[in-house]
């Protein structure tokens, strides 16, 4: 039986979370509130000694990645999000580019002597695109590589091709898991709260929109993940609700895989003057997230946003996943990260081991390639 140990139980008693700590003990599912005194908390031992409890009851030590590659189409997009520095408004504008197919199964047929076993698709919203676009992208990419996973396409770019081209989202989504998309990232969560969300991205998918593009997703048999913006203009309890919120479709569908806190970055975007968010919120943030998705099954902490050694930290706060090589990441840099392109396997392998964690490489699907 997993325990606190005294050290823990000494910091939960000074940060007055014994009321808590006695749910996650029993297993028991969290509060709105209980979520919001565990983030509004300053003992951060003890919401993570909390949220490493529940990690080790679900995954012991065992530590999940993938090798991946990242492929961002288009950052010709229509959104005008104000934390965005990815996103360049029409084609022509300085920085603006669209890869031919060509170019885009090149970045696959340059690893084809390496084992790669996701690509992993996000673009900006480009109005000068047929859908064929898209369906081609994933058969040219299949064809390349058949045995790869595809997961691709936010809800706010499937929501994006149901309005512009006149189909249902479930149209969309059964149009591009026939050229070869297999699973569905999180992105486009942001923030659910409607008041943040009107100022940060009022001109793409909303709250409801973007949770029933998931749902639909989960309907037709595929599998996705979520995320949530943090760090930015929300609020705390904002926060909670967005990940309430989560948990509610989650107990609907089944259809969640992990979910990813991505930490706000503030270079070359609308929101330069707002500060970062600190390493210690962030550790608090995933934590949060551990001991309220009661439903989810893993929580990553995507190191190309929060830096290596604060990914490799958050290990023992409540997080299972570091996600994978991530080779040529552009959203995150492009908004100021200065994490390497790439991390090798062997890189993943030792960062796992150095936090005392036992490192297993994955598919998108978590089943499990090789324990490292």
């Amino acid at each position: 039986m997993i325990t606190l140990s005294p050290a823990s139980e000494r910091a939960v008693d000074r940060a007055g979370l014994q009321a808590i700590a006695a749910k996650v003990l029993a297993s028991e599912r969290l509060s709105f509130d209980d979520g919001l005194t565990l983030l509004e908390s300053s003992e951060l031992a003890a919401v993570g000694a909390l949220a490493n409890l529940a990690r080790e009851r679900r995954h012991g030590d065992l530590t999940w990645f993938n090798r991946n590659l990242h492929i961002n189409a288009t950052n010709v997009c229509e959104a005008s999000c104000i934390f965005c520095s990815f996103a360049r408004l029409k084609t022509g504008d300085p920085a603006a580019y669209t890869m031919s197919l060509e170019e885009a199964v090149g970045r696959l047929r340059a690893l084809r002597h390496q084992f790669v076993t996701e690509v992993h698709i996000v673009n900006g919203l480009n109005p000068d695109l047929p859908f064929s676009y898209y369906t081609d992208l994933l058969q040219a990419l299949k064809a390349e590589r058949p045995d790869l996973h595809i997961k691709g396409f936010t809800a706010v770019e499937i929501h994006y091709y149901a309005e512009k081209y006149s189909m249902t989202y479930a149209d969309v989504l059964t149009a591009l898991r026939d050229a070869g998309l297999g699973s569905m990232p999180g992105g486009g969560a942001e923030i659910f709260a409607a008041r943040a969300r009107k100022k940060l991205c009022n001109d793409k998918v909303d709250t409801e929109g973007w949770l029933q593009v998931h749902r639909t997703a989960h309907q037709l048999g595929m599998r996705s993940n979520c995320t949530m913006l943090y760090g930015s203009i929300e609020r705390p309890a904002e926060r909670i609700d967005h990940m309430v919120r989560l948990r509610e479709l989650q107990d609907e569908t089944g259809g969640f895989q992990t979910f990813i806190p991505l930490k706000f970055h503030n270079e070359g975007n609308r929101l330069a003057k707002i500060q970062e968010p600190t390493d210690a919120d962030s550790l608090k943030t995933l934590a949060v997230s551990r001991l309220m998705l009661d439903n989810i099954g893993h929580i990553k902490a995507y190191w190309p946003m929060l830096g290596v050694q604060l990914a490799q930290l958050s290990l023992g706060f409540g997080v299972d996943d570091l996600d994978g090589t991530v080779r040529e990441e552009r959203i995150y840099h492009m908004a100021g990260a200065k994490t390497p392109q790439e991390l090798t396997r062997a890189e993943l392998v030792a960062l796992i081991r150095r936090a005392g964690r036992i490192p297993v490489e994955r598919d998108t699907l978590y089943r499990v390639v090789a324990e490292a």
